[in-house]
């Protein structure tokens, strides 16, 4: 499924102060920077808020920002394992082959964003709300999007092997090129969900049927 994502508003002639970061308080705002080749942890600090920035080779570990805005952002080869963005508001924002493992976007709006080439496993979206959102070649295992509200969000190319789509309405949802041998889902919420023929026996069992 092709679905039309507005790109961050940074390219090549966006003038960026290279800046060296420490640590962050409430409410925080980083603006027009890059950010690069460094290792920032136990920071907590809310609300903070990034606009036009480009994180590059950059660790986060034992932190959390809860209610961080970020616009216009790109976060490129991070770690941002373990880290806490719940409540966040991320619009127009790249993550490109970053890890991800055990992430934590509970309660989080996301708009225009794009996951690529991810190491996104057990990662946490529960009771998100996803609107032109595009997962792309990235492992999500274990992925938790319970409740979670998709409007026009793609997964193509992904492991999505017991991801937890419980709650989640998947009408126009295409899984078919996407792998999983079983998946978290409501029967009731399977209705216009397009999967592959190959796929179907993973669903067979939900609906009580044997298949020889």
């Amino acid at each position: 499924m092709t679905i039309k994502i507005d790109p961050p508003k940074l390219n090549e002639r966006t003038a960026l102060e290279a800046r060296e970061l420490r640590t962050l308080n409430d409410r925080d705002e980083l603006v027009r920077c890059a950010i690069s080749d460094c290792h920032i942890e136990y920071q907590e600090a809310a609300r903070v808020s990034c606009d036009k920035v480009i994180f590059r080779n950059v660790t986060i570990a034992e932190s959390a920002f809860p209610s961080i805005e970020l616009t216009d952002v790109i976060f490129e080869n991070c770690d941002l394992s373990n880290v806490k963005f719940n409540e966040a508001f991320i619009h127009r924002t790249e993550f490109r082959q970053c890890k991800m493992l055990g992430t934590d976007f509970s309660d989080a709006r996301l708009q225009n964003v794009r996951l690529i080439d991810c190491l996104g496993d057990f990662t946490n979206f529960r009771m998100g709300s996803f609107k032109q959102v595009s997962f792309e070649s990235c492992s999500l295992v274990s992925s938790d999007y319970y409740r979670c509200g998709l409007s026009s969000v793609a997964f193509s190319k992904c492991d999505i092997d017991q991801a937890n789509l419980a709650g989640c309405k998947l009408k126009d949802i295409d899984l078919s090129d996407c792998d999983f041998t079983g998946l978290l889902v409501d029967i009731s919420d399977l209705q216009g969900c397009v999967i592959s023929a190959g796929q179907a026996a993973a669903f067979a069992g939900l609906l009580g049927l044997v298949i020889k």
